[in-house]
């Protein structure tokens, strides 16, 4: 191991240093400060005779006098079982006053790509107790589904109520998932003091914690440190799900804030800007964070993950939902007319989609029923939202009696089945019960998406004989 006192220039977060050896792209360095301190950077770009360096800690107290020291390794997680329930600061030393981690093994967090061909298909069902993701836009196993927010919206109220409530129910047959178990890993990247403030209250108050293991990352730590935690968490998921067969959800937020450390870093290194001054190769950044979702064939455990963004102006054309929305199999969006409603949490169906959707709500007559309901849920409000904007015009009075019927839908569809609250736990029986009560709100004629059989069977005769009468 060399030890360079060749500092050439400090740019941001960046130092560039001259070597006389090759030295290894993302290999682990140690900056040691004329005081003493020592601090932990990463090789960022490596040429002959120059590397550049991006320092984990911040580049305060470095000059051309500090020593530069080159481990020959890459960063490395400390995994182990004994995770759980413990709180780490963005780059994965504990924070939370217990004792020092005692690893089973160090892992390198940049982790390997699953074989495509060993990829499991996701098909299983991840109940979040949110009517408005279960039912509409249903969580599977293995899937990433990001949550499209914006700036004021209450995303991370969202976030905790899935990280205490998500579990894994027993399928019809008993449950092919008994001794497999379920963990949250909590990424927060970019957060003010008061958000981890609060995210910890509720951990500890709601017992999340004990299945738990939490990153923070927050706003006054150095931007550098927000690229390795997204990686801390996702390869401490990966130990958990696939050595020691827990079923995890990773939830990130904000990549927002991962996105603008991107920019900056690289606005550091001069590199010629893509859109909006963002890297052209964000892109390739994010896949190799999302596609780190999945299931492998022969083992237990899977990974799923749940990414938390704020957009920009509210525009979902902006480059992170827009490169997010390629590479993810779907998205749930948070809506500001539905917030300012007062309705809890604001999610809004219509521009969310689950593409597993189908895959992951069982089979035969579970499916049939679940999917029928869900798709004329989604077309009845949709309907009604359109007369929303015709009733602006012409008014209520002006339309037939029909349309009133998808007015009051809509209306009751916000309140009952999206307004729950962000302690309230659904089971899916108790989501699908909600959405048939609705549903016999209009004419079984109108219910041109369910199978007969499910209307004889869940409609209810009174209301029949009621619509029949009128």
């Amino acid at each position: 191991m060399k030890e360079y006192q060749t500092i050439t220039e400090i740019s941001g977060p960046l130092v560039f240093a001259e070597v006389d050896e090759p030295i290894g792209y993302d290999e682990i360095v140690e900056i040691e400060t004329p005081d003493g301190d020592t601090l932990r950077g990463q090789v960022l770009e490596s040429s002959d005779g120059l590397v550049s360096i991006q320092v984990f800690e911040g580049t305060e107290g470095i000059d051309r006098r500090s020593s530069v020291r080159f481990l020959g390794e890459t960063m490395k997680m400390p995994v182990t079982e004994e995770l759980l329930g413990r709180v780490l600061d963005g780059s994965g030393n504990p924070i939370d006053g217990g004792p020092e981690i005692v690893p089973d093994e160090r892992r390198d967090i940049v982790g390997a790509a699953i074989n495509p061909y060993a990829r499991e298909y996701p098909e299983e069902f991840i109940q979040s107790g949110v009517s408005a993701i279960d039912g509409m836009n249903t969580l599977v196993r293995g899937q990433k589904l990001p949550i499209f927010s914006a700036s004021g919206l209450p995303h991370n109220e969202l976030a905790l109520q899935i990280a205490r409530q998500a579990s894994v129910p027993e399928d019809d047959e008993g449950g092919d998932d008994e001794g497999s178990e379920f963990a949250v890993v909590f990424g927060a990247m970019g957060i003010t003091a008061e958000e981890a403030n609060e995210f910890m209250e509720d951990f500890e108050r709601t017992g999340a914690l004990e299945r738990s293991v939490v990153f923070m990352n927050l706003a006054d730590d150095p931007a550098v440190e927000r690229t390795v935690t997204p990686r801390l968490a996702l390869t401490t998921a990966e130990y958990l799900a696939f050595d020691k067969d827990y079923h995890v959800l990773v939830i990130l937020t904000d990549m927002t804030n991962y996105c603008e450390a991107l920019r900056e870093i690289g606005a550091a290194r001069e590199e010629v800007p893509g859109r909006r001054g963002y890297p052209g190769y964000m892109y390739t950044d994010l896949a190799q964070l999302y596609e780190r979702a999945g299931r492998i064939e022969g083992r237990e455990g899977s990974v799923t993950q749940i990414p938390i963004l704020t957009m920009p102006g509210d525009d979902d054309t902006h480059p992170i939902p827009d490169l997010t929305g390629y590479i993810t199999e779907g998205q749930i969006y948070i809506d500001r007319d539905l917030n300012s409603q007062g309705i809890q949490p604001p999610i809004n169906p219509l521009p969310s989609l689950s593409r597993l959707m189908d895959d992951g709500i069982g089979e035969g007559l579970t499916r049939e029923d679940h999917s029928g309901v869900s798709d004329q849920m989604y077309a009845a409000y949709a309907q009604g939202e359109d007369l929303r904007d015709l009733v602006n015009i012409v008014g209520r009075e002006a339309l037939s009696e029909r349309d009133n019927q998808y007015l009051d839908f809509a209306d009751r569809f916000e309140k009952e089945f999206i307004d729950q609250g962000f302690e309230t736990n659904r089971t899916i029986e108790e989501t699908l019960t909600i959405g048939w009560e609705l549903l016999s709100m209009l004419p079984k004629e109108e219910l041109n998406r369910i199978d007969e059989e499910f209307i004889e069977k869940y409609y209810p005769e009174e209301q029949a004989e009621e619509v029949t009468a009128d």
